[in-house]
Order: structure tokens, then C-alpha cells, then sequence
């Protein structure tokens, strides 16, 4: 067994590996204009290569993905010379990049692309600004005189170079209005842990770090999809198994029929028809999911009704068919028979010796549709309103909010092979012949 978890650690560290450069590769590929989809359509030439200078959307693609993977801190540090540390703005709730030299934290700006000037954050979090010397200009191996520091800005600090003597502009957008601002530097390092370290950047459309945001909407989407397969699964198991216990009878063909019909009407037509009658005529239940704090769902558990019944009707019909034509391929089987003749009473022929193999088929498709129940469930999210997982996808992939889109892949991928290897775990209790070496 633990040659096996060996392996399967390993080949999920490899299928991590490939999905993220390939929707790494997609993202690049994809149509779509980031600086035009954050800021709109309005915006001019300089506001565009600004923004892309800013955020390293104008390096090539491989240092990008190294970055957005390795991070880009450690990078930084070199060209600027001292350690990087990182706190949150406990006012706007965004997290800053700062110099730290002996316990001294700040960050730089040029007004004028000659003088330096370093603003030094006081504990209560405000800077105060100091101006630097002239010694902090170093020539390159061409003898222009640069400098390497922390920009101070709205994105909470980028690792920036300054070539003296370049009053280059800059473009940052504003609550109302955008601002020109002098003395920009020439060229930019956004800066982050990277993706092995639990960073994977911040989102171009929120503004705010993708583990944030995407841990919230996982959980959010956890509550609901364990809800529905905590209700879903037995429910299934159990009249799929008395289903294919009695095939051809009254029960077989009312669980079958039913269960094609909750399977075949789309999540949009049932999600709707349910509000409808709850939610409108009858006005039992919340038609939609409003989350205002992280304990919302649980001050009004009754918003989940609806979403996890939607769930629970397509799952559990779908479920139930698998488990009830595996439970009649079993009871079609030598060995049952054989029992039977035995003398072996009824229970203990479907108990003891049919729904372990029966329930084989129907594992792997709970395990395999635990993925969809995490990632996969956007239309019922966007019919109730639910700020999920799914609906957090789809707004990164037509927003093209690159960083959102690869860290929520990377998280699909990781909860898909642990939904397999509990699978296979769970095989060897309900066939014992089967080992894992």
C-alpha cells in the first residue's frame, strides 16, 4: 500500500505539473485583452502598456509561468539587494510588499526619474517620506546609473527598476479618474510566493489574492456539495440496490422511471421549477442565496434547501440507475444462484454476498462525480445566485482572469485524484482480492 500512495502522489504531482502548463498555454492563447477587460474599452495606448508593464504582462510567456509557479520574490530580492517582506493593509485588506532593513520597512517613488524618495511605514501604518542620496544610483555593465526598490502604488508594491535621467510615465486608475504620475520606473517584477508556496497571484478582476478568494468560494461550494452527497449517496445506494433486488417488479420500474426523469431534466429547469413552487406559491424556502459574511449559511441554513435539492435530484437519479443495473448483474451471477439453492436466506444472499460486488460500479461514479459536485455545478449556482466555485470559474475564464483560472484548475485537479485514491482505498474493503503492491 505504500509503494501505491507512493506512486499515486507522484503521478499527481506530474498531472500538475502538465494541466498547469496546459491552461497556462490556453490562457495565453485565448482571445481576449486583460488591460482592456480590468479597466474597459476606453482606455488609451500609454493606459494599456502601463497596466501590462505594470503586472509583467509584457514578459514572455515562459517568465511569466515561472513566476506565477516559483513566485517572484526570491528574484526581487537579487536585483534589489536586501529581503522582501509581505503584510496586509489591515484599511483596504491587501496585502504590501515592503523592504525590510533591520526592522525598517518601505517602499520608494520618483517624481521626477532623478531623485529617489523613500517612504518609511510608521507602526501605525502611515510612511513617512525620506529622501535618498545619490550613492543609491548603480551603473550597469553599459555605465548607466540604475536602481533597483519596491514601488509603492494601489497594486501593494512591485519590484521596479529606475534608470536615471528616464522621467517615464505612469497610469493607475483611481476611485473616479485616472492618474499620471512621473518618474516611473522602466520596468516592473509583480511580486508573489508563487504557486508552490500557497501564492498563485492576484486576481486582475477583484483585485485581491486568488488563495483568498478561491479557499472562500471552495468552502462555500464544500457546504453545498457535502450537503448534497451526504443526502444524495445513501439515497441512491439504497433504492438502486431494492431496485435491482426486484427486477421487473412495481418498485423497479417507478425507481427507474423516476430517476430518468430527474436525470434528464436539466439543472436550470428543475432549480427554476422549484422556486417556482417554493419559493413564489408557496413561499416556504429563499428562491436565492445572498451571503453577505462567512456565517451566513449557517445564521440561514434554509437558502441551501433549494440548491442541495436541485443537486440531490440529478445526482441521486443518476447514481441510482448505475447502482441498479450493477445490482442486477450480480444477482444474475453463478455464485448467487448457488447460494440461493443453498438454502441460504434472502438477506443474507444480498447482504452478505451481492452488494459488495454491486456497489464496485457505483463507487467509481460517486468519486468521479464528487469533481463535478466541487467544480462543475455553475448552472445551479447561477440559477440560486450561490457565490461558489463553479460561478467563480466561469467569471475568471470570460473575464480571462488568468491567475483565478490556473489556481482553480490546479484545485480541481488536486480534489479529483484524492476523490480516485480514496476510491481504490475503499475497493480493497468491498473486494478483498484486490491488493495494491
Amino acid at each position: 500500500m505504500a509503494k501505491f500512495l507512493a506512486r499515486r502522489i507522484v503521478t499527481l504531482a506530474v498531472t500538475l505539473f502538465f494541466v498547469s502548463v496546459v491552461v497556462f498555454a490556453v490562457s495565453e492563447i485565448a482571445p481576449g485583452n486583460i488591460a482592456i477587460n480590468t479597466l474597459g474599452n476606453t482606455i488609451t495606448r500609454a493606459q494599456e502598456e502601463s497596466f501590462n508593464a505594470q503586472n509583467g504582462l509584457d514578459q514572455p510567456a515562459l517568465t511569466r509561468y515561472r513566476r506565477w509557479m516559483l513566485g517572484s520574490q526570491s528574484e526581487a530580492q537579487r536585483n534589489i539587494g536586501k529581503p522582501l517582506v509581505r503584510l496586509l493593509n489591515e484599511k483596504t485588506r491587501r496585502q504590501t510588499w515592503w523592504i525590510d532593513e533591520g526592522g525598517e520597512l518601505y517602499q520608494h517613488v520618483s517624481l521626477d526619474g532623478e531623485t529617489m524618495i523613500r517612504l518609511v511605514r510608521q507602526p501605525d501604518g502611515s510612511t513617512v517620506e525620506v529622501e535618498e542620496s545619490d550613492s543609491v544610483w548603480s551603473p550597469d555593465e553599459n555605465g548607466v546609473l540604475h536602481f533597483w526598490g519596491v514601488a509603492s502604488g494601489l497594486q501593494g508594491g512591485r519590484a521596479a527598476m529606475w534608470i536615471k535621467g528616464q522621467n517615464l510615465e505612469e497610469w493607475n486608475i483611481g476611485k473616479n479618474r485616472w492618474n499620471k504620475s512621473l518618474g516611473a520606473p522602466v520596468s516592473y517584477i509583480p511580486l508573489q510566493k508563487g504557486l508552490l508556496r500557497g501564492d498563485p497571484g492576484v486576481s486582475f478582476f477583484t483585485r485581491r489574492p486568488v488563495g483568498e478568494t478561491l479557499m472562500r468560494r471552495a468552502k462555500h461550494t464544500g457546504i453545498l456539495a457535502g450537503l448534497a452527497f451526504t443526502i444524495m449517496m445513501p439515497l441512491a445506494l439504497v433504492f438502486g440496490l431494492y431496485a435491482g433486488m426486484n427486477e421487473g417488479k412495481f418498485a423497479d420500474r417507478f425507481a427507474s422511471i423516476s430517476s430518468l426523469v430527474a436525470t434528464a431534466t436539466p439543472e436550470y429547469a428543475s432549480g427554476t421549477f422549484l422556486i417556482v413552487i417554493f419559493s413564489f406559491w408557496l413561499g416556504l424556502v429563499p428562491g436565492a442565496v445572498v451571503i453577505t459574511d462567512d456565517t451566513a449559511l449557517f445564521r440561514n441554513p434554509e437558502m441551501l434547501i433549494l440548491p442541495v435539492l436541485t443537486l440531490t435530484l440529478i445526482e441521486t437519479g443518476y447514481v441510482l440507475r448505475v447502482t441498479r443495473a450493477s445490482m442486477v448483474d450480480v444477482m444474475r451471477t453463478d455464485y448467487i444462484r448457488t447460494a440461493v439453492l443453498k438454502g441460504l436466506p434472502r438477506w443474507q444472499v444480498v447482504f452478505r454476498h451481492a452488494t459488495k460486488n454491486a456497489l464496485m460500479a457505483p463507487i467509481t461514479v460517486i468519486m468521479l462525480h464528487v469533481n463535478w459536485l466541487i467544480g462543475g455545478i455553475v448552472v445551479v449556482e447561477t440559477v440560486f445566485g450561490f457565490p461558489g466555485l463553479g460561478a467563480y470559474i466561469l467569471s475568471a475564464a470570460l473575464f480571462k482572469d488568468v491567475y483565478a483560472i490556473e489556481a482553480a484548475a490546479m484545485l480541481l485537479v488536486i480534489i479529483a485524484v484524492t476523490t480516485q485514491l480514496v476510491a481504490d482505498i475503499v475497493y480493497t474493503y468491498l473486494n478483498p482480492r484486490i491488493r495494491y503492491a
